[in-house]
């Protein structure tokens, strides 16, 4: 099996011959080898053409979205004018008794807040603490967490009960 080699004896290599002519007339050929034109001169008036191309997309572009964006702005110059002619009208007392109604509303969320029953806000403070000592372990703070969670569930209940009675 290995006794004789897997090539056949050194012989010439063998070419393909075209039995004619490529199908090309001469006078193509005789234009082509006297053309001036080389393919790097090929290649820059392609590449001419495609930058003019790319700079006639691009002046279409910045024209449609230039008109996109005067419409817009004629669309707002016009909401804004309706708008205007509303706040106009307004007087200063009538925008410092609304300044004082939104007051009054902000210092209601505030005493929301302060009314947190205390078993809630001891919850809350023992989590805490847990994070504070615990930093780099706040893992270790799972009871404290769970506590604080079914203190904050409690509340919820007896609000919701509150609301709905």
């Amino acid at each position: 099996m290995g006794s004789s080699s897997s090539k056949p004896a050194a012989t010439a290599p063998q070419t393909w011959k075209a039995p004619g002519s490529a199908g090309l007339s001469a006078e193509l050929v005789q234009h082509l080898q006297s053309s001036p034109e080389t393919d790097a001169s090929r290649l820059q008036a392609i590449e001419l053409e495609i930058q003019a191309r790319v700079a006639a997309e691009l002046k279409r572009l910045r024209d449609q979205e230039s008109e996109a964006l005067r419409a817009a702005q004629a669309k707002l110059a016009d909401s804004t004018d309706d708008k205007t002619a509303d706040d106009n009208s307004k007087t200063s007392y009538t925008v410092s008794k609304e300044v004082q109604a939104l007051q009054k509303k902000l210092e209601e969320r505030k005493r929301i807040r302060s009314q947190l029953p205390e078993s809630l806000e001891n919850a809350r403070s023992g989590v805490v603490r847990c994070l504070r000592e615990n930093d780099r372990r706040p893992l270790d703070c799972w009871r404290e967490v769970e506590a604080f969670k079914e203190e904050v569930r409690r509340v919820e209940k007896g609000w919701v009960e509150k609301v709905v009675s």
